[in-house]
């Protein structure tokens, strides 16, 4: 049975190492798994993704960008993959755009919205793993990870703008929302996830 799973959260939450745990548990259960990421997942979505991060746009550039790539992606990548039957993992979806380009940019949602509305024609994770972190430990984690890009340059008002669109999100999906707490460990993380798999008989 195909499954649909996003993973969120603020740049240095940590959940690309879920995403490499998860897709190895389900392989080893015998499942078909497709790990991607947004934007990016095709070669003219990876192009797109390129531009978004570093260069220097507007909000609706970049919600534009985002969405053409993620059109792009649902059709070559997680379509088909879905109806063949595998399980998707995909490193940020459409919560992304609401949290970055809305909450965190200042971006009219209703416009989202409807881009959502087009490109993806009622296409939803089933299961989306919010990696819930206060913006200044996720800043932390990243300047000792990696060279910034031109987002994880901003300020934390920024990046707890972000947060809270998460939370807006969740509020409005608490089915499909499962909030991770990405303060802890990461073998109480990772459990959490394991719980949440669990409840739902994966």
């Amino acid at each position: 049975m195909s499954r649909f799973i996003s993973f969120e959260g603020i740049d240095g939450a940590g959940k690309s190492t879920h995403i490499e745990s998860l897709a190895e548990r389900l392989r080893e259960r015998g499942s078909e798994v497709v790990m991607t990421r947004e934007p990016g997942g095709t070669p003219l979505a990876e192009k797109l993704r390129e531009q978004v991060l570093h260069q220097p746009m507007d909000a609706l550039t970049e919600a534009l960008l985002v969405f053409a790539a993620r059109r792009d992606h649902i059709q070559l990548v997680i379509a088909p993959a879905l109806a063949r039957g595998a399980t998707v993992l995909c490193d940020r979806f459409t919560d992304a755009t609401f949290a970055y380009q809305g909450a965190g940019r200042g971006f009219d949602t209703a416009v989202l919205a409807t881009l959502e509305t087009w490109v993806q024609q009622g296409l939803q994770p089933d299961l989306t793993f919010w990696f819930d972190l206060p913006a200044e430990t996720a800043a932390e984690r990243r300047a000792a990870a990696r060279t910034p890009d031109r987002f994880e340059q901003l300020d934390a008002a920024f990046f707890n703008r972000v947060r809270s669109g998460y939370e807006a999100r969740c509020r409005q999906s608490p089915q499909r929302f499962a909030r991770i707490d990405a303060a802890l460990p990461r073998e109480q993380v990772w459990a959490q996830v394991e719980a949440q798999l669990e409840q739902r008989g994966w």
